[in-house]
């Protein structure tokens, strides 16, 4: 496989909320990975409805999770890296992005995250972008050190995810370019062999 193949990358929305404004966010993601010619795949909470975490994917019997977490599992093992599309709720990440992260673990491991944040204020998200950097770290993919932060989300993105200035698109770009160094270069390493 070149550095140049394309990537496999998922998507994880964080936002389960009826009026949830990261959807918008997704939709600028998605199609400007697959314009850069990666497979992009959208894990929306809202869609595949994961229980409350009570057993994590590993701890059932092999071939006997619920068919949800299976499909995961299978496209996660497959990923190249994960892009996070997360609120701020209370100053921090939003309990329906928690809970889809900590069905897995090893199914993460050695393939880089990144961050996009977002918020109805100001700030677009960084206090829920730090906390997340530290769960991140811990599941075994590390975060790149951009972030796509959003700030007045509503404002800056239309319905179908289109941004509404310049900045936003640029800003975009820049953290794309080093989300897909950091998958090349992560992915180069996996196929040589990891550290355990």
């Amino acid at each position: 496989m070149s550095d140049t193949a394309p990537l496999t990358i998922a998507v994880l929305l964080g936002s389960v909320r009826v009026d949830r404004q990261g959807i918008k966010a997704a939709r600028l993601l998605v199609p400007a990975l697959e314009n850069r010619g990666h497979e992009a795949v959208l894990v929306d909470p809202m869609e595949i409805r994961l229980p409350l975490l009570d057993r994590m994917y590993k701890e059932y019997p092999k071939g006997g999770a619920p068919a949800e977490l299976e499909q995961l599992a299978s496209l996660y093992r497959r990923a190249d890296g994960f892009l996070l599309v997360s609120a701020e709720y209370n100053h921090g990440v939003p309990p329906a992005l928690k809970n889809l992260l900590d069905h897995f673990l090893e199914e993460y491991f050695w393939r880089p995250s990144a961050i996009a944040c977002y918020s109805a204020g100001g700030f677009g998200g960084v206090r829920a972008a730090m906390q997340l950097r530290m769960i991140l770290g811990e599941l075994g993919m590390p975060s790149i050190p951009s972030l796509f932060s959003i700030p007045r989300i509503g404002e800056a993105l239309a319905d179908d995810g289109q941004p509404k200035d310049e900045r936003t698109t640029k800003q975009m770009e820049r953290f794309l370019d080093e989300f897909e160094w950091y998958a090349h270069a992560l992915r180069r390493q996996r196929a040589s062999g990891t550290p355990y």
